[in-house]
């Protein structure tokens, strides 16, 4: 697997940020500060130095974690297009759905509420609730 310098740099960066020895080393961390607080006279340069470096490792995180987080939902949208391709009787036009624009989800989600309830009253009724029924969503 050919993987970017960046790509790479993210995936390790959030791994080694998301293990418990790191959380560990970030509240040693704070705690120094604190208890440093006395013999720098609680000053606002002794301020400065915690409100400077968490503003500056968060802001540099958010990118690294959303990076990696974009990655891993991609990957997991390309499985779920294969589970929906792969399987016989399952609707293709729910492949890539991610890319529809919110009012043609909307009204997606309108079909199959309208699926379960109908299921729903048919299993009521003692009929089984089987099958792929069709789905009529409409089109623009």
């Amino acid at each position: 697997m050919n993987l970017s310098l960046f790509t790479r740099f993210s995936r390790q960066t959030s791994y080694i940020v998301g293990r418990p020895a790191t959380f560990v080393l970030a509240v040693v961390v704070v705690l120094v500060w604190a208890f440093s607080g006395p013999a720098f006279g609680y000053s606002d340069t002794w301020q400065l130095v915690i409100n400077t470096g968490t503003t500056i490792v968060t802001f540099l995180m958010v990118f690294l974690i959303h990076s990696a987080q974009t990655r891993d939902a991609e990957a997991v949208q390309l499985k779920l297009d294969e589970i929906i391709r792969s399987q016989h009787g399952a609707h293709n036009m729910f492949l890539n759905l991610e890319e529809l624009d919110e009012e043609e989800l909307i009204e997606i989600r309108k079909e199959y509420v309208r699926l379960a309830e109908r299921a729903r009253r048919a299993q009521r009724r003692g009929n089984p609730d089987i099958g792929v029924p069709q789905v009529n969503v409409p089109s623009k």
